[in-house]
């Protein structure tokens, strides 16, 4: 509790000095607009199924004063409880949201409704949208607007285990609504024409905002489209890790030598605190003639400092020797520590720098000693999810949130690995070595593990929560294995 009241304290004072003087009429506290009158709208059809891809441009603007919100639980078991930024007469409170407004960590629940008519005005589809605010293509949209957006990028919510999301709309700036719905079905009717889609923010929310009813609404005219498929486009993607982070951000370059002098790491200070999450998405594949349990695994750090590891290059080898670095409450860096090494890792799915000493996955028997380990051994460390921004110090836009801007290339002769607060760092149950051989195990319970810092080589504030369990139990026939995983908490993910 204390951590949530000091991170809605802290969030008060980039609040306030986001703030600008209006030199009109405040503005509506939000705003929906359209950015074009009118919009095209391609309509793929492949046997039977219908695709409609269309951006209608529309976008809330934030009045005088940010719009923002603190979505948090205390527990996998216990409701997002969320609170939103109300000012008056110069006071800055935090208001709670009604129960139900929050259902997920993706954003608020059911904010507008849109509807798409025909050129009769016949409604051909309806449909609820919700909205979180965040976005990287956020702008100011009027000159007296702050000059910077300090709100997270991404909505977040994928991890089944996030514990805390901040989504906010920068005051005088823009955010684009959500204008899909969640099922390609709800616009089976809509087909090559022209029609007006109107997007309205939902009475709860007018009324919870203070938004008049001449600034909920929003039209465009829709001009669908037909459009062949085109075989040949693959809309697949991957990642490539040619790039190496300290090229572009001067904030992440590592040191230009191996230290020679180390200062020892700080018995007291800021330090980060890793702990691991439940093991998710997980399940069965054969492969080969072999059975596997496939597994997804998240790191986070809780604490008080990023977790900051530079490595340095053997000469002519493709190894380097890892330090972690530690820093004070304003960012100097205090001491340093030896942390194993860091290695190449030429396999296709990874061609970058992965740190050897950062996880451990296991999959223990029912009585908890080794069944299996996994061949996955070291790790690019990269923010990839937010897993609770609401803890005080979180990085709500980190630059390393992926292998392309983390974990460097073959040409490189240094390279930095960061993970900073309030972010995890999730390997997917699709990345090679997230898996576990279950060919001769026999049938019955067991626990996924994953260990953060198995070696102890990294400090931390405490290492007491670096080890999560997952119970998963095997059964079927050697010809057909099954599996089951149960609930954490009623987390089913």
């Amino acid at each position: 509790m204390k951590r949530t009241i000091a991170i809605i304290a802290a969030c008060a004072v980039v609040l306030a000095s986001a703030g600008v003087a209006e030199a009109a009429a405040a503005p509506t506290p939000v705003t929906l607009v359209a950015a074009s009158r009118t919009v095209t709208a391609e309509r793929y059809v492949d046997g039977d199924d219908v695709y409609l891809s269309f951006n209608l441009g529309l976008h809330v603007i934030a009045g005088k004063d940010p719009l923002v919100i603190l979505a948090r639980r205390t527990g996998y078991d216990k409701p997002i409880v969320a609170h939103r930024s109300v000012v008056k007469k110069g006071k800055r409170t935090w208001v709670k949201l009604p129960a139900g407004t929050v259902k997920d960590f993706t954003g608020l629940k059911d904010f507008t409704t849109i509807t798409i008519a025909d050129a009769k005005g016949k409604t051909v589809a309806t449909y609820r949208t919700g909205f979180c605010g965040n976005s990287d293509q956020s702008a100011r949209t009027r000159p007296t607007a702050p000059a910077t957006n300090p709100y997270p990028l991404g909505c977040g919510g994928e991890n089944p285990f996030t514990l805390g999301a901040v989504w906010g709309v920068q005051a005088g700036w823009n955010a684009a609504i959500t204008d899909q719905p969640r099922s390609a079905a709800t616009l089976k009717n809509v087909k090559a024409g022209k029609y007006t889609a109107t997007a309205t923010v939902n009475p709860a929310y007018r009324k919870m905002f203070g938004i008049p009813a001449k600034s909920a609404t929003a039209k465009v005219a829709l001009n669908v489209v037909d459009v062949k498929p085109d075989a040949d486009k693959s809309l697949a993607g991957g990642h490539e890790a040619h790039g190496q982070v300290s090229d572009r951000l001067p904030e992440f370059r590592a040191a230009a030598s191996r230290p020679t002098v180390l200062k020892a790491a700080p018995k007291a200070g800021p330090k980060p605190d890793l702990r691991s999450l439940p093991a998710w998405g997980i399940s069965l594949s054969q492969e080969g003639g072999k059975w596997y349990v496939n597994f997804g695994a998240t790191v986070w750090n809780a604490g008080t400092s990023p977790l900051v590891v530079d490595g340095f290059r053997r000469t002519g080898t493709d190894l380097m020797d890892a330090y972690q670095y530690f820093f004070d409450a304003h960012g100097k860096q205090v001491g340093s520590r030896p942390a194993g090494t860091m290695e190449w890792d030429d396999r296709e799915g990874h061609k970058h720098w992965h740190f050897t000493d950062f996880a451990q996955y296991t999959l223990l028997k029912s009585d908890k000693k080794l069944a299996v380990r996994s061949g996955k051994e070291a790790f690019c460390l990269a923010n990839t999810d937010a897993v609770d921004y609401t803890i005080a110090g979180a990085k709500w836009r980190p630059e390393n949130t992926s292998l392309e801007t983390s974990c460097g290339a073959n040409t490189v002769v240094a390279v930095r690995e960061v993970l900073d607060i309030g972010n995890g760092d999730t390997y997917t149950q699709d990345r090679p070595g997230q898996s576990f051989d279950i060919t001769n195990l026999p049938n019955g319970t067991y626990y996924i593990q994953v260990k953060a810092n198995p070696s102890n080589r990294l400090g931390e504030l405490t290492t007491g929560n670096n080890t999560a369990l997952r119970r998963i139990v095997l059964g079927g026939t050697p010809k057909k294995r099954t599996l089951t995983v149960p609930a954490v908490h009623g987390i089913k993910g």
